[in-house]
């Protein structure tokens, strides 16, 4: 339950603080209301800075009416004006006037003054901040969308964004090419460039593509906003009205596993059959170190799939413990003794050489990339009868076993090493493989 805070709220994890003025006050101001964010997710913390601000906006209050006081003092009513609604607004200029060298107005002024800067400046320093907190896939394509649209309104200020400026980028995006995007000849080009260069495409990207987009540009608008540069996010009253449609990665079938294993392309093939026989993502299989692999008595050999030197992991329930099966005994036994067993390999690398591979046997069918192989272990462990939250706690997928899936983690230990043996024992490559 959210803690109640007076005058504060939570939006996105962190608390912001509104409090309206006076009607007096807020007429002298020219402000509705006082709006200042916490810059802080924590209740405790947002507590205390909101008695402060509070603290700040009563001793405001009393100031403005002390000077609007002194104002009203020395106005002197002309007899052939004597009702205040003649003069109501030569007073309020006069006040405001009066108001102007207060060291509480300047103050307040200056705090609720938005500063203009341009947005391509405030999309590099959203870009920097990202670089240290994102994994290299998921930064470059940050970086692309923000970029994108930077390369079209960047010379705008970013208080000039309107919801016309987003309806316009939602409109351009959907006219790119999937192709323009990992062209070498297109990098540096701008949002138009790339759009010209699109025209004579007959494919254009997809629904899921332009939402990814859209999402991104929407983050950083709202980091704009957490940082002071806007009073609210443009954009967010901009609907995305495309149908996303769900584009499942393909399961590879028996033939196609027995062509692409008899092929035997030697980097690939190792990471191939580990991917098929343990479940494991690209990433997961080539940043392995010979000291994830963990000795468990008469079990045998486990992958413990962890953060390490070589990479991080997609979630935190991806750290896992996965038996190792033994058909690859002897292929962990040829690998490096000590530090990476595939030095060689990246998930970039793992991804263009399996795509490679599948144009040379032809295996052109829609979905088929190297993550179906995840989804070939899946569809074996679905087949041998294994309950769906045992095979989640082998792939590090969170257990779907109860519609509380939180509550249900909090009391499972999980399955035992045991059990986890046994489901992967049971898994058989094609017989013309094995």
């Amino acid at each position: 339950m959210t803690a109640q805070i007076k005058y504060a709220y939570l939006k996105e994890r962190t608390w912001l603080y509104r409090r309206n003025w006076p009607i007096d006050v807020a007429l002298v101001i020219g402000s509705r209301a006082m709006k200042q964010s916490l810059k802080t997710g924590n209740a405790a913390t947002a507590r205390v800075r909101a008695a402060e601000v509070n603290a700040r906006f009563e001793q405001r209050v009393s100031e403005v009416r002390e000077q609007a006081e002194e104002a009203l003092s020395a106005t002197e009513v002309s007899t052939s004006q004597p009702e205040w609604s003649s003069t109501s607004q030569t007073a309020l200029e006069r006040l405001r006037a009066t108001l102007e060298p207060s060291e509480a107005a300047v103050a307040y002024r200056r705090e609720r003054q938005v500063v203009r800067v341009p947005s391509a400046e405030l999309a590099r320093a959203y870009l920097t901040k990202r670089s240290g907190e994102l994994r290299h896939g998921g930064f470059k394509s940050v970086r692309y969308s923000v970029e994108l649209f930077a390369s079209k309104y960047g010379d705008l200020d970013v208080t000039e964004l309107t919801r016309t400026e987003g309806r316009e980028f939602l409109e351009l995006v959907a006219q790119l090419s999937p192709t323009v995007g990992r062209s070498v000849e297109a990098r540096g080009l701008s949002l138009e460039q790339l759009v010209d260069r699109s025209a004579t495409a007959q494919a254009r990207i997809t629904a899921r593509t332009q939402r990814r987009i859209w999402a991104q540009v929407n983050h950083w608008l709202d980091w704009c906003v957490y940082e002071g540069h806007l009073e609210a996010n443009p954009f967010r009253s901009v609907r995305f009205d495309q149908k996303v449609r769900a584009n499942p990665y393909a399961v590879p079938t028996d033939a196609e596993v027995v062509r692409l294993l008899g092929a035997y392309e030697p980097l690939l093939n190792p990471v191939l059959l580990i991917c098929l026989l343990s479940g494991m993502r690209a990433g997961e299989a080539a940043g392995l170190v010979r000291e994830d692999l963990v000795a468990k008595g008469q079990l045998g050999c486990f992958f413990h799939v962890r953060p390490n030197q070589v990479r991080l992991l997609k979630t935190p329930t991806a750290e896992r413990l996965v038996p190792v099966h033994p058909e690859l005994v002897p292929v962990l036994a040829d690998l490096p003794s000590a530090g990476r067993l595939f030095p060689e390999l990246s998930v970039n690398c793992v991804t263009k050489r399996f795509t490679e591979l599948r144009r040379q046997l032809r295996l052109e069918r829609p979905g088929l990339v190297f993550h179906s192989t995840r989804k070939w272990f899946v569809t074996q462990c679905e087949r041998t009868g294994v309950p769906e939250h045992w095979t989640a706690s082998l792939v590090g997928h969170q257990s779907a076993r109860s519609e509380n899936g939180l509550t249900y983690g909090i009391y499972s230990a999980g399955i035992s090493d045991e059990q986890r043996r046994s489901i992967v024992d049971q898994i058989r490559l094609p017989v013309a493989v094995s």
